[in-house]
């Protein structure tokens, strides 16, 4: 395979890490293999990632809607969350990553969430890639968020009503200060978006893939790689108005 050419790579990249289930059915293994070979793909995808340069990678770990698994799967995911924070915080910091979390991260369990904090507390010196862990999370719950929040300063007069925009909005959001997705990939065959990231993603590349997540490779992602600089994105406009400016896939 050729070598992956680093022009013209998105500059965040947002994952639905999907399958990993799906996986341990087809060996006939228990679901929560599936998860543990999942995180080493975590591992595997974090750090290509931050080689290539990738300024953001956003993950979809756990869902707002998970919560529904049965209590005993539940448990297993969050016991795997809490080591898999812990013993990844060296790594991070070999690789000057910087960790973060986005979600209701109130429905998490407080040990989950020291975790998060030392994790986030200790990277965040670093200068490197932005690895974000979406749990917890659900879209829409994340937009009546942001209007809750938008509703209440309305409200004291902190903000007039005049002053909501696209952009007043999105700092409202649970991703303020990370710039919208330019990729998209989910695995597993899955060709839907599931609640994540729905405002953030209104410009975004999608690319769905059979592959189930513990086999989603550095190959793989190569690939999908190769298929978003194969894209023109014209944000609305022309590919004649692109071809004149000069502009690059970059929304206005």
């Amino acid at each position: 395979m050729d070598k992956l050419s680093k022009e013209n790579l998105p500059r965040h990249l947002a994952v639905i890490m999907d399958g990993n289930g799906r996986w341990a059915k087809q060996r006939m293994l228990r679901r929560i293999v599936g998860h543990q070979k999942g995180v080493e793909t975590v591992r595997l995808i974090v750090e290509e990632c931050s080689r290539l340069g990738i300024a953001y990678l956003t993950l979809f770990a756990f869902s707002a809607e998970n919560w529904l698994r049965p209590k005993t799967e539940v448990k297993a995911l969050m016991a795997l969350l809490k080591k898999y924070i812990r013993s990844e915080i060296a790594r991070m910091m070999q690789n000057n990553i910087r960790f973060n979390v986005i979600g209701d991260r109130g429905e998490l369990p407080a040990d989950i969430n020291r975790e998060i904090d030392e994790a986030i507390a200790r990277t965040s010196g670093n200068s490197g890639m932005l690895l974000t862990l979406a749990l917890s999370y659900g879209a829409r719950q994340e937009i009546v968020h942001a209007a809750r929040q938008i509703a209440i300063d309305a409200a004291s007069g902190k903000i007039t009503a005049d002053s909501i925009d696209e952009e007043l909005f999105s700092d409202y959001l649970y991703t303020d200060r990370i710039p919208e997705p330019d990729f998209l990939i989910r695995t597993s065959g899955e060709m839907r978006i599931s609640n994540f990231l729905l405002w953030q993603l209104a410009y975004t590349e999608l690319y769905f893939t059979d592959v189930n997540w513990p086999d989603f490779d550095r190959n793989e992602l190569a690939k999908a790689f190769r298929d978003y600089q194969a894209r023109e994105r014209r944000f609305g406009k022309t590919s004649d108005q692109l071809r004149v400016s000069g502009a690059d896939a970059r929304r206005p």
